[in-house]
């Protein structure tokens, strides 16, 4: 299967989602027992990838951490009333091996869903957690030095950092897993990527992963960066991503590696050989509310924009639809996905959900749907099927004052997009709360001496305007807050 130059992505939380399923049922659901009129759906709306979340085989004993942590219970318990033991299968990170868990139905039945979604043309991509492990994986046994370790001291000294664990060979002290500016995860530990043995374990892993999906969510894919694991443990390492990506791809030719990534390592994991890096400092500046620090970022490099993933939640996210207000949640969708790179959308955004529901429960509270905010995705998944936006050229525009002294033009973000057949979209949003006027300059070279019909592919009004008065002043928009058009343009 081919991939357009801007694909979209859909990510599943496999656990709840199938506990709908399950409830249909009457019994435990697998991963057979989606229905193909579902797949067909996602296919449909014009999804590239299905990221099936929390699919691979978890453990005991980080699942008795996870159900018995006591902020991580209340926060479980704000999420889902009637919340019970049942409710918390554990941490879909904290992975004791790369298999199918066995309650979906195994590597066989997950074999079997990626054929399905190969037939609409879909690809699966799958989780990699790099930094650490289970507590009860089997390397614990079989290989503790495959772990950093610690002593008594250490675990006295810092207990949020440090575990004893019950061996068979000896109980021992291991440091949990974590980043250099928290505490660690309680319910994970940390690997050693300071030993070369380490590193070849885990692009074996990557390589078995590689024969199940066709690419990987490379959790917090910086962690394991030489300069960020050193810092966060003071052990020095070799580079781990280069090789290990190079081995993958030997093996399977065009698959995907996308990698969750924060603190400005956007570009270096994109140099180390990952197709797609997360955006979250778009997602960040969208929530600020200020549109120049969005258009600042915008102005980077295509080549790194287009191997950017933009979104507008996630798992780790809490919902869009309860963090941007109606309106405001439009406009910045709008500013999101009509930007170059992977569209990445998450299941039950389209609908308005607003209970984020963390990775480690598998069931969801029952929520009506927003349809306002379903029929505003209608339109803009139906845009985004259009070989304008999934093939085209993506240019940021300039804004210009509308009349001397109106500052209001610098709340505009505005896009062209022109596509290999000649389409083209232009896009204009007012992204602060008050009213804005700009002129916007178009840059089509065509533009004197025709006439061209804006429809506004949004619902909005639909416009002609003189070729020679786009060239010379631009396009006057006069847009409320948070106001958008999305225009398709063509001659009259």
């Amino acid at each position: 299967m081919t991939s357009p130059r801007y694909p979209s992505l859909y990510q599943i939380n496999t656990r709840p989602w199938l506990a709908r399923r399950s409830r249909k049922l009457g019994r435990g659901a697998t991963l057979d027992d989606i229905p193909d009129a579902e797949l067909d759906r996602i296919a449909g709306l014009g999804f590239d990838w299905a990221w099936f979340l929390s699919v691979w085989q978890t453990g005991p004993a980080s699942r008795q951490v996870s159900r018995t942590r006591p902020e991580w219970r209340r926060a479980f318990e704000a999420a889902l009333p009637g919340l019970t033991d049942d409710d918390i299968p554990g941490s879909g990170f904290a992975i004791t091996a790369y298999e199918a868990h066995e309650a979906l139905g195994g590597d066989e039945a997950l074999a079997r869903l990626r054929s399905r979604l190969h037939a609409r043309g879909l690809k699966l991509m799958l989780d990699f957690v790099p930094n650490h492990t289970a507590l009860d994986h089997p390397w614990v046994e079989e290989h503790p030095e495959y772990y950093i370790g610690g002593t008594e001291e250490d675990l006295a000294r810092a207990p949020r950092n440090y575990i004893k664990v019950r061996r068979r060979d000896g109980d021992g002290v291991f440091a949990l897993g974590r980043d250099p500016y928290f505490d660690g995860w309680p319910d994970v530990l940390q690997l050693d990527y300071g030993n070369p043995a380490v590193q070849e374990a885990m692009a074996g892993e990557l390589l078995e992963i590689a024969g199940r999906c066709d690419g990987v969510r490379c959790d917090m894919a910086m962690l394991v960066l030489p300069e960020v694991f050193e810092r966060t443990w003071g052990i020095p390492s070799q580079p781990f991503w280069p090789d290990a990506i190079r081995r993958v791809r030997e093996q399977t030719q065009g698959f995907c590696f996308l990698a969750e990534v924060y603190w400005d390592y956007e570009w270096a994991l994109q140099q180390q050989g990952f197709d797609y890096a997360y955006d979250k400092r778009l997602y960040d500046r969208l929530r600020e509310r200020h549109a120049r620090p969005v258009r600042e970022h915008l102005r980077a490099e295509i080549d790194y924009q287009d191997r950017l993933a933009r979104f507008l939640e996630n798992h780790d996210e809490p919902r869009a639809a309860a963090t941007f207000p109606p309106g405001v949640h439009e406009a910045a969708a709008l500013i999101t996905y009509l930007s170059p790179g992977l569209r990445f959308l998450q299941e039950g955004q389209l609908q308005g959900r607003r209970v984020h529901i963390p990775p480690h429960l598998g069931r969801e509270p029952d929520e009506p749907a927003d349809e306002q905010l379903e029929r505003f995705y209608e339109k803009l998944l139906t845009l985004l099927r259009t070989s304008t936006l999934r093939e085209g050229r993506w240019r940021l525009l300039e804004c210009s004052p509308a009349w001397e002294g109106n500052w209001t033009a610098d709340g505009f973000l505005a896009f062209a997009w022109q596509g290999p057949d000649g389409g083209r979209l232009l896009a204009v949003v007012n992204y602060a709360d008050n009213q804005g006027q700009c002129h916007v300059h178009l840059p089509f070279e065509d533009l004197g001496g025709r006439t061209w019909r804006l429809k506004d592919r949004m619902g909005g009004p639909s416009y002609t305007r003189k070729g020679d008065e786009l060239r010379d002043r631009g396009l006057f928009v006069d847009l409320g807050p948070y106001g958008y058009h999305v225009f398709d343009m063509k001659e009259a």
